[in-house]
């Protein structure tokens, strides 16, 4: 990162993190963790699936460390519209704003709350600071990941190549820091549960089994339905085990739902959630990893563990030797993936970092450089 200046600062920051979904605070907590450390003050504005019943109402998890500050909202009811939802968040979050007035927030990703969000912290002439832009997929959620990296005062990316993206886009070079995936600091340390922990707190009795996360993907609700019915009648004739967690709340989800509950319990242990640390443990100790979630891009090249992306969701994102591609109806893509590497273990992959995202995010946060950005953008050239 350029550095405008060579002097640092150990001011205590107001840090304000917002959460919408399980996996974007698994990605957010190493960084808030170690900023505590550092001796800054952190806030989650905690929104979006943690606070549904339906998803294992998550917002627990966040409750459970008692070192954060923690402001709920209720941004949505089950199967709200996206612009229904942005709405609701933006008003929110606002308000809250304007009460906290942050010295910083901390956002990720692509999700809409994420938008609404770096959209009130633009208006608003409040730092944002936005992790991971610059990645691409195959739906509406690259669309929103651009639209916040243009909102966004900071850019904390995963890889050189979203560094490059994010800085296509016009933004100055001196703003764009390349930290890692923060989850990764997570998957790289010992976990701190063991297997067995894992089985009895969720119930799981397969010996060996598979991780299936099937999310909708927006611009194909019409046939994401049949995707996933193709999909799981190729893991069901499989004759192995799997573990299933909901898919998230985007439109379409329903769809992917109503295949999931017809799944034989016997084979099939559908959970709505996992506990972060209780999902790196049982991620480590997987054959294989298939669907549409970014773990199969990040977490599982990072752990050497055999992946398959279904469709367009996270097409072209990841190169590890580990990660293979293929449609839903591709039936004997699917068969042949299961029959090659299941059980079998890649070199570890650090084309999204190398498991340090937090102690680089606490340097920022101690850089005078990163305090003197202008609030006011220009597109760079």
């Amino acid at each position: 990162m350029k550095k405008l200046s060579q002097t640092n600062s150990r001011v205590a920051r107001n840090l304000l993190f917002v959460t919408g979904t399980r996996a974007d605070y698994g990605k957010l907590e190493p960084l808030a963790n170690a900023a505590v450390d550092a001796g800054h003050q952190v806030t989650f504005f905690v929104t979006g699936m943690h606070m549904l019943e339906k998803y294992g109402l998550t917002k627990k998890e966040v409750h459970l460390k008692n070192r954060f500050k923690v402001c709920e909202f209720i941004n949505q009811r089950d199967c709200d519209p996206l612009d229904t939802i942005l709405l609701k968040t933006l008003s929110g979050f606002s308000d809250f704003l304007q009460e906290q007035r942050p010295d910083l927030v901390i956002i990720h990703g692509d999700r809409v709350e994420a938008l609404a969000c770096a959209l009130g912290c633009a208006t608003n002439y409040i730092r944002c600071a936005h992790v991971e832009g610059g990645e691409v997929s195959g739906s509406i959620d690259e669309q929103f990941r651009h639209c916040v990296t243009k909102l966004s005062t900071l850019h904390l990316v995963s890889s050189s190549d979203a560094k490059a993206r994010v800085e296509r886009l016009g933004e100055a070079p001196e703003t764009v820091c390349m930290i890692g995936s923060p989850e990764l600091d997570v998957h790289g340390k010992p976990s701190g549960v063991t297997m067995d922990e894992v089985r009895k707190r969720y119930n799981i009795t397969a010996n060996e089994y598979g991780i299936c996360i099937f999310h909708p993907v927006t611009s194909e609700q019409e046939s994401i339905g049949e995707q996933a019915n193709e999909l799981f009648r190729v893991l069901i004739e499989s004759s192995k085990q799997y573990v299933v967690i909901l898919p998230n709340n985007d439109p379409g989800s329903h769809a992917i739902l109503s295949v999931i509950h017809t799944l034989p319990s016997d084979r099939f242990r559908v959970l709505p959630s996992m506990r972060f640390q209780y999902f790196s443990e049982l991620m480590r100790n997987a054959q294989v990893i298939i669907g549409n979630s970014s773990i199969g891009v990040r977490e599982a090249p990072f752990l050497g563990i055999p992946s398959l992306n279904i469709g367009n969701r996270q097409f072209k994102r990841g190169r590890a030797q580990s990660l293979l591609e293929c449609n839903a109806n591709d039936r004997a893509g699917i068969e042949l993936f299961l029959s090659e590497n299941w059980g079998r273990r890649y070199p570890r992959s650090q084309s999204f970092g190398s498991g340090d995202a937090a102690r680089s995010f606490v340097e920022l946060l101690n850089d005078n450089s990163v305090w003197q950005i202008p609030l006011q953008k220009y597109f760079n050239v």
